[in-house]
């Protein structure tokens, strides 16, 4: 059963104080009755694109426009997650009904050769949810949540993405507070 969080972002209240998701936006690619897998997109890393590709053997001209890469999240941190504004056909890709996000090598390549997605982020890790979690942590008011918009997730820079989410809910970031009110 598909849940109504695939395809949303979930944007972190001020009472979320948690090392990792303080201030999160965090892309929902899949959602059921098992859990939930996202990616977070507004948290930079120290590593370039460059650098890990580089790190990796590849190589290529693609490079040199490349976004900053961002920490997806707790789970895996080791292996590179790449959220596509298209749904690919790459060797391994889990595809929603929207968007799509692979891990294998392939995509990694082309990108190095601009032949990969136009618009992308690489995340390093992920996060994830089981059965209930992320609806327990919704009933405490710890998320917000906000369509997925490719112009907000591949267009805006990491650290403007959390700002952007709430001005797309009307939310002036400023007017929120650490006490749990908003």
């Amino acid at each position: 059963m598909k849940h109504p969080l695939t395809h949303y972002l979930l944007v972190a209240m001020p009472l979320l104080q948690d090392a990792f998701f303080a201030r999160a936006v965090v892309y929902i690619v899949q959602h059921d009755d098992d859990g939930a897998m996202g990616v977070i997109i507004n948290k930079p890393v120290a590593m370039t694109q460059i650098e890990l590709l580089q790190n990796l053997g590849i190589d290529g001209p693609g490079l040199q426009q490349a976004p900053p890469l961002v920490f997806g999240g707790p789970v895996m941190r080791e292996r590179g997650f790449v959220l596509h504004g298209d749904r690919g056909d790459w060797e391994s890709t889990v595809n929603n009904d929207h968007w799509g996000i692979t891990t294998s090598r392939d995509i990694l390549e082309a990108i190095a050769q601009g032949s990969g997605h136009d618009r992308y982020q690489i995340c390093l890790g992920y996060s994830g949810w089981g059965a209930g979690q992320l609806e327990e942590e919704l009933a405490a008011n710890a998320w917000l949540t906000v369509p997925a918009r490719a112009g907000l997730v591949f267009d805006c820079a990491p650290y403007e993405r959390y700002d952007a989410a709430l001005n797309e809910l009307g939310i002036d970031p400023a007017m929120l507070s650490s006490g749990g009110q908003a």
